[in-house]
């Protein structure tokens, strides 16, 4: 019912992506960075499969990190419910903005299109904030 490439870059390919989908799997959930290829998120995409990129799925392990330097930076320890409820509220805010910006006319949501503009959108603001554009 649900994959979770996790291994390298490419791993998982149309081919692989069409067994998947003839043996009924619901959700692809990536674990790395660009396991699965073009060609497979498209099968995935005209199959109606779930599909999330590592960039929006696999972020909880950089949202973490993030909360560790914080943590460092001033010289603070949290109690790992906290740590817990900081990183819901990232992956929380990370899906709602996948699917803000991914939804489709006919109500549908691409993680990939959502992910790729939710980024490009933060980087922007981010550049505008800062006077570089």
């Amino acid at each position: 019912d649900v994959a979770l490439p996790c291994a390298t870059q490419n791993e998982l390919n149309a081919e692989d992506a069409a067994v998947l989908v003839k043996n009924g799997v619901k959700c692809v959930a990536e674990g790395a960075n660009m396991p699965t290829t073009m060609d497979a998120i498209k099968v995935f995409e005209n199959a109606r499969v779930l599909y999330a990129p590592g960039k929006a799925s696999n972020a909880g392990g950089v949202a973490t990190s993030g909360l560790e330097m914080s943590q460092n930076a001033m010289r603070l320890s949290w109690p790992r419910d906290e740590v817990d409820a900081r990183l819901h509220g990232i992956m929380v805010g990370i899906h709602d903005a996948c699917v803000r910006h991914g939804t489709r006319a006919d109500g549908s949501v691409s993680y990939v299109d959502g992910a790729n503009i939710a980024g490009f959108a933060k980087v922007a603001d981010a550049m505008l904030a800062q006077g570089v554009i």
